[in-house]
């Protein structure tokens, strides 16, 4: 059976840092690239970061270039997202993707919020 479960969302102060965690499992993470959306009330889903199968390969959204890395643990099939300097705006509910040729998997999703 197919998982990715999210979680290290919460509640944060503008300027605060949180680290969000997606464990796989079900299929083989290796060899899948992840991605990290978010959704955040009334907009539509938005790509924030992307990591290639063998973490060698990153990209981001140009509005958190410089504040977010996207990383991943191979052996412990789990891909973390770190966000620094966080902004109202980048409150959202955030998802974890695995994608692998045709195959599309997300996760449940992990509230964050960002306010004083």
């Amino acid at each position: 059976q197919v998982q990715l479960v999210e979680s290290g969302g919460g509640l944060v102060q503008p300027g605060g840092s949180l680290r969000l965690f997606c464990v796989a499992s079900g299929f083989t993470f290796s060899i899948y690239a992840m991605r990290w959306y978010r959704q955040a009330p009334g907009k539509e889903r938005e790509l924030v970061a992307f990591i290639s199968s063998t973490g060698g390969t990153t990209n981001y959204a140009d509005s958190v270039k410089g504040r977010f890395t996207i990383s991943r643990d191979n052996a412990k099939n789990t891909v973390s997202l770190h966000m620094n300097s966080l902004k109202p705006e980048d409150t959202a509910v955030y998802y974890c993707n695995a994608f692998y040729i045709v195959h599309d998997y997300w996760g449940q999703g992990t509230q964050v919020t960002v306010s004083s």
